[in-house]
């Protein structure tokens, strides 16, 4: 039975999550609790309190659905939005029915993805066990909780945002390396839930990802009572998808002030409680952040660690060891970073190490065995990313500069001149410090080639 439709050039799928697998089948159309979508024990229990409350179990299975929608069904070449119908069973119906909840999420995931959403709630049958109890370290004054994963802003974030709460300021883990596992007793370890189905189609735009961490963020604020979720994005990564789009992609509002709001109202609903999301450092470069957090005189070289690559260790290993590829629109991004901050790195920390190089084959070690069109699309992609971006300081970005000013002033409670001031510097410290870098790799550089638009 084919559950993928094509009508009015669009797509669709529907998907239930059940409680028990039906006549033991597996089918693509449903998703089973504790097979399908399964929940760590232990990471489970790094959200348990005494207060425990069911609805953070089912908002988790929600945010499991909608990564398995996303990641299930390509967009057509000539249309980006699909329809997904989806069946939820959760403990308290009400609560998931009223108006305000139903609509809010709704706005939330089509705003974020670009796609039509419609879900259908049901009683549960069965009820799930509350996680074991454990003793979490949780301040008892949190005021914030800040989304932390290996990447750079959240690190340096995290340090800047530290050094004012102190431990007022609890950190929700939503990625860490394998080794890096935090030890019992802390809070909010990592996302408790993985998403075990197969996925036979995968959708890469991933907008998901915005509603798993801002959802996941939300709910460690309510488990705490903390009052702000802390975005570490800097304004490139925060506004730079936005105001520099891909193709005709529709927009990445993944970290954007415009989604969240949409996410605060629903968890609002949700919740019942009033938890803002804040941006310390929307207004600043990620190599402002960078420099700030290393003037703290805290890290070493810590930071050297962290990770900004997008793509996997499938795809970018050098002799067997993960290397970042160093040429994605994030890699680009992070170098351009740590040369503004006056900082270097190890020359094994990038597949592509070498910009000088006249070309991007031998940017890479001779053992890479990716190097095809694809990689070097990605590279291309990533580079005129960060230089289209810059050219936005020009008199030529004035008007989505604008455009961008009024949809982010409303959200942050800013006057439009004021908002537009604000990232019309960001973008004009950012076209600065990628004149600084292009300019820091020699004239016979292949990226250079690139921005002059000799590909």
């Amino acid at each position: 039975m084919n559950h993928v439709l094509h009508s009015l050039g669009s797509r669709e799928l529907k998907v239930s999550v059940v409680e028990a697998a039906p006549n033991g089948a597996t089918r693509p159309d449903v998703l089973v609790l504790g097979q399908d979508i399964e929940f760590s024990t232990r990471d489970l229990e790094s959200y348990a309190t005494h207060n425990w409350d069911p609805v953070v179990f089912d908002a988790m299975v929600v945010a499991a659905v909608v990564e398995y929608c996303d990641r299930s069904l390509t967009r057509l070449s000539a249309s980006w939005a699909r329809d997904f119908k989806v069946r939820v069973p959760v403990h308290d119906l009400d609560r998931w029915t009223q108006p305000e909840v139903y609509d809010a999420l709704h706005d939330a995931l089509g705003f974020l993805t670009g796609d039509r959403w419609h879900f259908a709630f049901s009683e549960r049958k069965t009820i799930e066990p509350a996680p074991r109890q454990r003793y979490l370290e949780i301040p008892p004054k949190t005021e914030a909780t800040l989304a932390f994963s290996d990447g750079m802003d959240s690190r340096a974030v995290a340090g800047l945002v530290r050094a004012d709460l102190d431990h007022a300021l609890v950190r929700v883990r939503l990625g860490s390396k394998r080794s890096d596992k935090p030890p019992k007793g802390q809070p909010f370890t990592a996302v408790p839930y993985k998403l075990k189905k197969k996925v036979r189609n995968q959708e890469t735009s991933a907008r998901n990802r915005g509603f798993r961490f801002a959802l996941v963020s939300g709910l460690a604020s309510y488990i705490c009572g903390a009052s702000r979720i802390i975005i570490p994005e800097s304004g490139q990564g925060a506004l730079g998808p936005v105001l520099a789009p891909v193709a005709h992609a529709y927009p990445d509002y993944r970290n954007h002030p415009a989604f969240l709001r949409r996410m605060h109202r629903f968890l609002s609903a949700l919740l019942g409680t009033n938890i803002e999301y804040s941006f310390p450092r929307l207004w600043y470069t990620k190599g402002q952040t960078l420099h700030a957090y290393l003037a703290l005189g805290i890290d070493g070289d810590e930071w050297k660690t962290t990770r900004s690559c997008w793509k996997s260790a499938q795809w970018s290993s050098v002799d067997g060891q993960f290397r970042q590829c160093g040429v994605c629109a994030a890699c680009m991004l992070r170098r351009l970073s740590v040369h503004a901050a006056g900082q270097t790195e190890p020359v094994e920390t990038y597949i592509a190490h070498d910009l000088t190089a006249e070309n991007l084959a031998l940017s890479v070690p001779p053992t890479f065995d990716k190097m095809n069109t694809a990689f070097r699309e990605y590279a291309i992609a990533g580079v005129l990313h960060m230089d289209h971006l810059a050219d936005l300081a020009g008199e030529d970005g004035r008007v989505g500069l604008r455009r961008q000013a009024y949809e982010v002033a409303d959200t942050l409670g800013l006057s439009v001149e004021q908002t537009e001031k604000n990232i019309r510097e960001m973008i004009s410290q950012h076209a600065s410090e990628w004149s600084a870098f292009t300019a820091s790799l020699g004239s016979g550089s292949f990226l250079q080639n690139w921005v002059r638009g000799n590909r």
